[in-house]
């Protein structure tokens, strides 16, 4: 538990220096990508509470990487959609070569896999 914990926070020490995004809000980043999701969409993507999706929400938009707007149809739903400054943000992480710890190999080569179409 201990090992894993270390190479999460290796991985998180990285991005925060390189992207200025801690792992959570990275991961809403790409939960998002190119989409307009509702934060719901965000937590199942996740699979964070949405107590917690909402923080990382807000910072995001303090960061101004991430907006929200109003449903064209259902004006009660808010959407969350990146900003041109995040998007950008998130192509810069996708092709950055981050140093994978060990541990987390097995998963990153299994995700990479399932998106090649």
């Amino acid at each position: 538990m201990r090992e894993l914990f270390t190479a999460l926070s290796c991985l998180e020490k990285e991005l925060t220096e390189i992207h200025g995004v801690n792992l959570n809000e990275a991961m809403v980043l790409c939960a998002v990508g190119n989409e307009d999701v509702t934060a719901s969409d965000i937590s199942n993507r996740t699979g964070m509470l949405p107590s917690h999706t909402s923080k990382v929400i807000g910072s995001l938009e303090k960061l101004r990487l991430i907006e929200r707007q109003l449903g064209k149809q259902d004006k009660r739903k808010i959407y969350l959609s990146l900003t041109q400054e995040g998007k950008s943000r998130l192509e810069r992480i996708k092709i950055h070569e981050l140093d994978i710890p060990d541990i987390l190999e097995p998963l990153f080569k299994k995700y990479a896999k399932q998106q090649v179409p």
